[in-house]
């Protein structure tokens, strides 16, 4: 047991932005004491009885293991790394393209140490063109990236090579629950955690989008300023791979955005699974939908699928977006138990999906959710949105709007408010960083890593001086 220690780091939190905080910091400098503090379990032992087949549907599991534990919520997802600046963050409002490119790029080389495929999808390709063209046409944006798909599989065989090396250089210290950060008078900081009281010099915060309310409450409790940040909002559509073949054969995942006729809102493809399977996420108690897929084709299944998400960027005086969609995740709970699954075309025809109708569907879906009417649960602006958009998906690949496409809902991802930083991620309180999904800077793997090795390079910097 770890009590009353003093350490020269320590970092809340392994998801990609700690472990690569860890790594950059104890790779460059063996000599540093460096404690990771993480909520969840070791990722050895991270296991969802859903995915596994052991239940059904939801029972609650204390801590999520898809939500918590060593990797953060990148452990169960399909590992796609995406090599772009201009989605999954906002690190280039405190660094240049260029800068947040070489720390990606950074990234990903550590990541191949550690058993990353070399193989990249790109939309720099005569067939990404072919599909760019005909979508500015329908007047979708098709973003340009370079993507690895790490496989879900095998993100978890990385995430444990990762976990066994920073064992070796750190100490790793998994279910572990931080309740209060605290500046000590003579500079660094207290943090009083369930194994005890931690002291550091240097504080890194990785809380993730599981601890991202928990690090706002400790920012107002500080003091320290924030500014409103957004929430992503939406469903999730499955249907059968061929709809997209073209498409994801070509760049795997296709980043599509779209404004809105009826109202100018943006609305955004994200997380794209070919093959893949719809699963659950649970924050603390709240029930919302994601996707994953395999790289192994014995593993895959027979559909793709997506998010369509609309963002809300809300001004004051309300600064709760958080509260925001976990109300409306909640309001879906309550209503369906769970997860909720609806047939485009009953929707379309303001109908709810029964059970008697949904096997009648030719799309088989992949999550045992609960059949039902998603108009109940989302805004009507939300909704006329993604419809919409569902329709001009069609045109770009005939059968997006079939009857027989699913919807699950609601799809949710929270970010924290965000803190004032500097180019360093460093807050207004000396030595305090922080960084990844929960701190409201990113959101996806490469940019959660490379704000990670921003922080460690700034703390090493500041020690070797």
């Amino acid at each position: 047991m770890v009590e009353s220690q003093k350490y020269d780091v320590a970092i809340i939190g392994a998801g990609l932005a700690g472990i690569f905080a860890g790594y950059e910091l104890t790779s460059r400098n063996p000599a540093l004491k460096v404690i990771m503090l993480e909520q969840g379990t070791p990722i050895e032992e991270r296991s969802c009885p859903i995915i596994s087949k052991k239940v059904e549907s939801c029972i609650n599991c204390k801590p999520c293991a898809i939500m918590r534990g060593f990797g953060g919520a990148g452990a169960f997802s399909d590992g796609k790394f995406n090599f772009t600046t201009k989605f999954g963050g906002w690190l280039n409002d405190y660094l240049s393209d260029d800068e947040v490119m070489r720390l990606i790029e950074y990234v990903d080389s550590v990541n191949q140490i550690f058993g990353a495929t070399d193989e990249v999808f790109s939309t720099a390709t005569p067939q990404a063109d072919i599909i760019r063209r005909k979508a500015i046409s329908l007047d979708l944006h098709l973003m340009d990236a370079k993507c690895k798909h790490l496989g879900t599989e095998r993100n978890r065989e990385i995430l444990e090579a990762q976990a066994k090396w920073l064992e070796g250089h750190l100490d790793l210290s998994c279910n572990t629950k931080v309740d209060e950060i605290s500046p000590l008078s003579v500079g660094g900081y207290r943090l009083d955690t369930t194994i005890g009281q931690i002291e550091c010099d240097y504080l890194i915060a990785a809380p993730g989008r599981s601890g991202a309310e928990w690090f706002a409450d400790q920012c107002h409790k500080l003091k320290l300023p924030m500014i409103n940040n957004q929430v992503d909002l939406g469903l999730r559509v499955e249907l059968p791979a061929i709809v997209f073949k073209e498409i994801t054969d070509a760049m795997y995942e296709a980043k599509l955005m779209y404004r809105t006729r009826q109202y100018k809102d943006v609305v955004r493809t994200f997380c794209m699974n070919p093959y893949g399977y719809v699963v659950t996420e649970n924050t603390d108690g709240i029930i919302t939908v994601n996707g994953h897929s395999y790289t192994d084709p014995a593993l895959r299944s027979e559909n793709t699928n997506f998010a369509l998400l609309v963002s809300n960027k809300f001004t004051t005086p309300f600064n709760e977006p958080y509260q925001y969609g976990k109300r409306i995740a909640s309001l879906s709970n309550m209503l369906g138990g769970g997860i909720m699954v609806q047939r485009f075309g009953d929707l379309i025809d303001g109908r709810r999906t029964n059970a008697h109708r949904l096997p009648q569907s030719f799309v088989h879906p992949t999550l045992d959710a609960v059949p039902g009417d998603l108009s109940l649960v989302l805004p009507k602006r939300h909704l006329d949105n993604i419809i919409e958009m569902m329709y001009v998906l069609d045109k770009l690949a005939p059968g997006t709007a079939n009857q027989d496409t699913l919807l699950y809902g609601v799809e949710v991802k929270f970010y924290s408010a965000r803190l004032r930083l500097t180019s360093d991620l460093e807050t207004t309180l000396p030595d305090f960083y922080a960084i990844g999904d929960g701190a409201g800077i990113t959101r996806g793997l490469s940019q959660a890593g490379a704000s990670g090795v921003q922080a460690a390079r700034s703390i090493l910097k500041k020690i070797s001086k």
